[in-house]
């Protein structure tokens, strides 16, 4: 349940609408519902305004289900993140009504077209085809968190020419996320171009050197393009996140 649920629940109590009994059900898993695997946070989308997301890897096929279902019963959305193939086709052995992105490894539960409360576009801008995993994560997750998405991929700085002939998809922008490997690059060229916010995503893309993504991770923290502000290395929803609220201010 949400504010505007929230609100039209109370509004139809007040009316008359609603009989007190179901309006006691409806509020009866407040502030959380037990369940044999988890504690399920069905009032997150009313504090924060984003719904409880489940994050896949290292769960059962049972757990994820047993989760998405009580979201389900309490009138939410599900969105599983870091699903991989096999588990994704357990679970929806037991939920057919979901549907399975496995290149982002995501999992979603809820319309095809989610209406979009966002004020402006959030642009997903990619250094390489290497990085597509974790810039399609932050792509579909803003999407499913109501968001208009613009993507911009393979446009590495080492063929800056690439990143500079849609220059239009970055000045349109409202929030940009930039996600890249090897040295990180690309977000500092990015905020050195554009008046918006950079949410910079690195990757664990590179040869040794690279150390699993912490080298582009230190080279973002460290961007002199004052914009930039960085989040954990393969974190493509934690940047869909934090642009999600950006975008509703």
């Amino acid at each position: 349940m949400d504010r505007d649920e929230l609100r039209k629940l109370l509004e139809g109590l007040q009316r008359g609408d609603v009989e007190l009994d179901a309006a006691v059900k409806r509020l009866s898993h407040f502030p959380f519902v037990d369940t044999e695997h988890a504690r399920v946070d069905t009032q997150r989308s009313l504090r924060i305004g984003i719904p409880e997301v489940i994050f896949g890897l290292g769960k059962t096929p049972e757990q994820i289900v047993d989760v998405a279902k009580t979201l389900r019963e309490a009138g939410q959305n599900v969105l599983v993140t870091r699903l991989e193939a096999e588990v994704a086709a357990r679970v929806q052995g037991e939920l057919p009504e979901s549907e399975y992105d496995e290149v982002a490894r995501l999992l979603w539960i809820g319309p095809m077209e989610v209406p979009v409360v966002g004020k402006g576009t959030v642009a997903v801008v990619s250094a390489g085809t290497s990085d597509r995993p974790v810039a399609a994560e932050a792509a579909a997750v803003a999407r499913c968190f109501g968001n208009e998405v613009e993507t911009l991929a393979d446009v590495g700085v080492a063929g800056i020419h690439r990143l500079l002939a849609s220059h239009d998809v970055l000045a349109n922008a409202r929030v940009l996320i930039v996600v890249a490997g090897m040295e990180g690059a690309l977000p500092s060229v990015v905020g050195g171009l554009v008046d918006k916010p950079v949410i910079a995503v690195p990757t664990s893309v590179g040869y040794g050197a690279a150390l699993g993504g912490i080298a582009a991770l230190l080279g973002m923290l460290t961007s002199c393009s004052s914009n930039v502000s960085v989040v954990n290395i393969d974190n493509g929803y934690g940047a869909a996140y934090v642009a999600t609220l950006i975008n509703r201010l």
